[in-house]
């Protein structure tokens, strides 16, 4: 069983930026893919990115070009990096563990989450 602790959300001007982390511990990440959730409040959780154990990395569309997916496999962490903040990005993060690649981009596509962070985007 591995037990993943995300970190790092707070509030944040709008064009700010945040770096989220996700730590594991009870298993290593190394052969596993890793995403990136959000819940704003109201919505359903949706999909944010996504890094394979191969490193490769995919973003939602609405994220793309300002937040970064990465992974650290001696630490046993996966980061987000978050940049050029807007209201909209406004949720709580949860980092998840991929348990079936074909639905990397899905909820059900992972089996183990973080209690989540959040983050504001205020001014």
């Amino acid at each position: 069983q591995v037990q993943l602790v995300e970190s790092g959300g707070g509030l944040v001007q709008p064009g700010g930026s945040l770096r989220l982390s996700c730590t594991a511990s009870g298993r290593t990440l190394s052969s596993y893919a890793m995403g990136w959730f959000r819940q704003a409040p109201g919505k359903e959780r949706e999909f944010v990115a996504a890094i394979w154990y191969t490193s490769r990395t995919d973003y939602a569309q609405s994220v793309k070009g300002r937040f970064t997916i990465s992974r650290d496999n001696s630490k046993n962490t996966v980061s987000l990096q978050m940049n050029s903040l807007n209201a909209e990005d406004t949720a709580v993060y949860y980092c998840a563990r991929s348990k079936y690649i074909p639905a990397i981009y899905a909820i059900s596509g992972y089996d183990s989450w973080g209690q989540g962070t959040q983050v504001t985007v205020s001014s």
